[in-house]
């Protein structure tokens, strides 16, 4: 017996996955997800900016929701990890720990990884919300709090300077080269009135609410909050294997207007695809990319 075909394999289990997954399953297709349970949206203790929940929803509520709503109509989706995407005179064939599996098409949303500080007691407050990652996301929650950014380069100096729509007292805290910083960027921070503390972190001290202190060596800073931003690694490793285009200034896949990439039948949603990183954005490409799937499964296309 050969390998069952299927119409679709998504890829990942975050927003933009389970949104492809809610729809897909709609369209009354036959497909499976596979995701390996790291989702990038589990770390989020609370989000306040995503529409629809006026209090607040957590990142594990959020993706529990719609996995009961994709499994509701009908999805299957399974623990596991894809390790091989190759495109086929039929599609696509995958190998993945949970069996070899063949494709008419493919979604890709595989997301980013965070480049962290190998710091104490970074965990702890990434879990407490007190070290955060996306000033667009909760930057409002941070209103005329003391806001510590932590960077390498010159991008996270522009996230510093974009912390200043909430908050008047945010530092710098530079742990890169010296020469990463250009006397350009150095300039912007001094015209916002942006702080800047050049030393490697030895360690973070949290308490129940408040991060009581960053130390660099012998000099210890105090902050309600950090911001790490070091970056973000997009997960194209797989989309690359198949030949697919990524762009070389930000490392993401290139996709057109239905989230095709440069290889047919092949898509890709979500962060891995456009650096805003948000929750919404994401949805709004697995919904385009599971509907354009439909539809060239639909006319012949695929």
């Amino acid at each position: 017996m050969g390998v069952k075909t299927y119409d679709c394999v998504v890829v990942g289990a975050g927003p933009a996955g389970l949104t492809a997954a809610i729809y897909l399953a709609r369209y009354r297709r036959d497909f499976i997800v596979v995701e390996s349970g790291a989702s990038r949206a589990e770390w989020i203790p609370t989000s306040h900016n995503h529409p629809g929940f006026p209090a607040g929803i957590r990142g594990k509520t959020l993706l529990s929701r719609m996995r009961r709503q994709a499994q509701r109509y009908g999805a299957t989706i399974e623990r596991g990890r894809v390790e091989d995407v190759a495109r086929t005179d039929c599609g696509f064939t995958l190998g993945t720990t949970v069996g070899a599996l063949n494709a008419r098409a493919v979604i890709l949303a595989t997301g980013v990884l965070d480049n962290e500080l190998p710091i104490s007691g970074l965990e702890e407050g990434v879990a407490k919300g007190l070290i955060r990652i996306c000033p667009i996301c909760d930057g409002y929650e941070v209103s005329g709090q003391r806001v510590g950014v932590i960077s390498h380069d010159a991008h996270g100096a522009a996230e510093a300077r974009f912390l200043t729509t909430w908050s008047k007292e945010v530092t710098l805290v530079h742990v890169g080269q010296p020469d990463a910083l250009p006397g350009e960027e150095r300039a912007k921070l001094k015209k916002a009135g942006i702080k800047v503390v050049e030393a490697p972190i030895d360690s973070v001290t949290v308490e129940k609410r408040r991060i009581t202190a960053l130390c660099f060596g012998d000099q210890v800073r105090q902050f309600d909050v950090i911001y790490s931003a070091l970056g973000v690694s997009p997960r194209v490793q797989l989309a690359i294997k198949a030949g697919a285009k990524r762009d070389d200034a930000t490392g993401r896949l290139v996709v057109g207007d239905h989230q095709e990439t440069s290889v047919p039948g092949l898509y890709a949603a979500g962060d891995v695809v456009r650096g805003l990183n948000q929750i919404s954005v994401a949805q709004g490409e697995g919904a385009i990319a599971a509907t354009d799937v439909h539809n060239g499964l639909r006319e012949g296309r695929l």
